[in-house]
């Protein structure tokens, strides 16, 4: 797997904040097809940690490479 992430980084208010974050992740996952790979990779945005301290948009991109 390869994961990266692009950050947006406004000023508001005086202060800085994270306004927005872009997940890539390009998996290759012997015998996984495109819908349960997207799937699982939908369950693990919802579901993680760090995503849920920002309050921000978050996108996610996922590629299953064959």
């Amino acid at each position: 797997m390869e994961t990266s992430a692009n950050v947006t980084l406004e000023q508001i208010d005086g202060s800085y904040a994270i306004t927005a974050v872009h997940l890539k992740l390009e998996a290759r996952i012997p015998g996984a097809d495109q819908a349960t790979f997207e799937n699982l990779a939908d369950m693990a945005k919802a579901g993680c940690p760090v995503s849920k301290l920002f309050k921000a948009e978050i996108t996610l991109e996922a590629t299953l490479v064959s």
